[in-house]
């Protein structure tokens, strides 16, 4: 049993007991970590952190003999037990050799049980959970930047632990840097600290590897609320803060829905372009893409989004990668419901109409094991489980068991669920359990057990699934047609009135490949080549590029320079891939790219010219 104060609550609970994590060395059986205490250098001369870990260890088995962590491509120097006193005691190790997703297992011997271990070590310059930017690489081109991105294995490229998200630990830190640097983490962050070089964090709540969160850089901040501020490059900050202001009334409207936000601050830094992600849910601390800096709000859904991982994700957290979808279902739900609330119905009902139509029109395109919410784990790599089903189909299942049990039913259910699993880890057959007793059982009639599970552990979606109505969509599906047929001409479309979420369903459901006349036409009408906004510019750009556009290339290229997100970069990549020429075209482009591309994004660029180059199957 185990103790957590929650606001003024004490909430106290079993640690329960899952399967192996088979994306995990660790054994949590025999011992666990229960706080990390950090001592880190910033050194961005030789790209990388320099310090070391001090895990305190809760020991399950007597009869265990080692602590096991999870490792990858870090310089192990030394590893002492540490004594009540302080005093310390080398301790035997050993560094299996890496396994290309895993890593490398670190094998302690501790057969005394310290309640202590200390690792000193050094990151490597490549290391996938961190990327070093030259000030060249930035937006103000002055200071050098440093940032993490742990989710979903890679927190342990850049510290010795038990990287699974079944384990949940606090963790102080200490961090030094260049003078004028500023150092955050998934902690509490001081906006008022002065940059000294000097940094101090503490995470009271325990948390799991994947959001363990460092950066550093010539990194400003501007207050939004009175727990909430904005920290990003000086030339970003203003423009970041106005695009944020309203995160206190998102914050208080989530309260309102499923009560109260258990972090503390709620603070966003909008990191350079190279980012891979659209935004990390970091507690306290979360990181996002500048790419949802559009200026008129119309993507500030991700703060929704990653504000919902407050209570869905961090609060309860999916035990292991293949049960994501407890973490970005429930997240994308509630993130609908915090923009129906602020931003209103038609902009919510919007975003899940584009959310499921094009989960409708991929979902057929993947392996049966893929369409299942909950997967079987063999040959799904942990990146690979944070796909559409996890969010999409995830968020739908909620959606449709709201509508069954009625709104006001469903926000009860939620809250408790909040509430009884809050700072847990959980797997899918928990969930089920406490869905099954205090819904499906609870009011019977509305939907069934057998229902329920084809939802959760059947491919595919079900026939009846509900969609929401948006009668602009509807318009706008109409004169799509109209113009696809010759009906109207492109620059009698009513897209003025367009948001970016209009403009998304437009293209999105035009023809794979669209006639190149048509582009043409909507490009001279509605110059959409060159656009700042990079949702519709990686739409228009493989609508574009298959349509055989030349035309739209160079400004294809400066598209995929420009930004590193890969969920906006990738599609133009493999648009182009689709043929020999392209293909050449988009090798010139990533070889100029590469060095301001993330770890992950390098990866994933690469693995698109590699299948490109592979011969067809006869």
């Amino acid at each position: 049993m185990r103790l957590f104060p929650l606001l003024g609550l004490t909430l106290a609970f079993p640690v329960v007991a899952f399967a192996a994590d088979p994306h995990s060395y660790a054994q949590p059986a025999q011992v666990r970590v229960t706080h990390l205490d950090l001592d880190l250098k910033v050194d961005f001369a030789q790209r990388q952190l320099d310090g070391g870990a001090t895990l305190k260890l809760d020991w399950k088995d007597p009869k265990a003999q080692s602590l096991v962590l999870d490792t990858r491509d870090l310089k192990i120097a030394s590893v002492d037990a540490v004594g009540a006193d302080g005093k310390t005691q080398p301790l035997k190790f050993a560094l299996a050799p890496r396994d290309k997703e895993l890593g490398s297992k670190l094998t302690i011997q501790a057969p005394q049980h310290p309640a202590q271990v200390r690792i000193v070590y050094t990151t490597v310059p490549e290391a996938s959970g961190l990327q070093w930017l030259p000030p060249e690489q930035t937006a103000d081109k002055k200071l050098p930047f440093m940032f993490s991105q742990s989710e979903s294995i890679h927190a342990r490229s850049w510290v010795p632990l038990q990287d699974s998200p079944a384990i949940r630990f606090t963790y102080n830190a200490h961090v030094t840097a260049p003078k004028d640097v500023r150092v955050v983490m998934s902690a509490l962050n001081d906006a008022k600290h002065p940059l000294n070089g000097d940094f101090s964090f503490s995470q009271p709540h325990p948390i799991p590897s994947y959001l363990l969160a460092i950066a550093a850089g010539g990194i400003d901040v501007r207050e939004t609320g009175p727990r909430s501020a904005v920290y990003a490059e000086p030339s970003v900050v203003a423009k970041a803060a106005h695009e944020f202001e309203d995160t206190e009334k998102l914050i208080t409207t989530t309260e309102k829905l499923y009560g109260p936000y258990a972090w503390g601050r709620y603070d966003i830094l909008v990191l350079p372009p190279s980012f891979p992600y659209g935004g990390m849910e970091n507690p306290n601390m979360t990181f996002a893409t500048p790419t949802v800096l559009v200026g008129d709000k119309s993507l500030v859904s991700l703060v929704s989004h990653e504000l919902a991982h407050s209570w869905s994700g961090n609060l309860v957290t999916s035990a292991a990668w293949r049960d994501i979808w407890l973490n970005e279902g429930f997240t994308t739900y509630v993130q609908g419901r915090i923009t129906e609330a602020v931003y209103g119905k038609t902009l919510a009902d919007e975003e899940d109409l584009l959310s499921a139509r094009a989960l409708q029109k991929s979902i057929g395109q993947m392996s049966a094991n893929s369409q299942k919410l909950t997967p079987d784990p063999r040959g799904v790599g942990a990146d690979d489980s944070l796909s559409a089903v996890a969010y999409d189909k995830g968020s739908w299942f909620l959606r449709t068991l709201e509508q069954r049990f009625g709104r006001e039913t469903f926000d009860a259910y939620l809250r408790g669920y909040f509430a009884h699993f809050a700072f847990q880890s959980i797997d899918t057959d928990t969930m089920f359990a406490y869905l099954k007793a205090n819904l499906l059982d609870k009011y019977p009639g509305k939907m069934s057990e057998a229902e329920a599970r084809q939802w959760i552990w059947q491919p595919g979606i079900p026939k009846d699934a509900p969609l929401p109505q948006s009668a602009r969509f509807d318009g706008i599906d109409k004169e799509r047609a109209d113009f696809l047929a010759g009906k109207l001409a492109a620059d009698k479309l009513d897209a003025k009135t367009w948001n970016t979420q209009e403009w998304m369903f437009f293209l999105d459901r035009l023809p794979d490949v669209t006639p190149l006349d048509k582009i043409r036409e909507i490009d001279a009408a509605w110059h959409l080549t060159g656009t700042p906004n990079a949702e519709i510019g990686m739409r228009w750009y493989v609508h574009a590029i298959a349509a055989g556009d030349k035309d739209v290339w160079n400004a294809a290229g400066e598209h995929m320079t420009r930004i590193g997100r890969l969920y906006l970069t990738t599609p133009v990549y493999r648009a182009f891939a689709r043929t020999p020429e392209g293909l050449a075209f988009a090798e010139g482009i990533y070889a100029k790219a590469r060095s301001g591309y993330h770890p992950m994004t390098q990866e994933a660029v690469e693995r698109i010219f590699a299948k490109a180059k592979k011969p067809a199957a006869k």
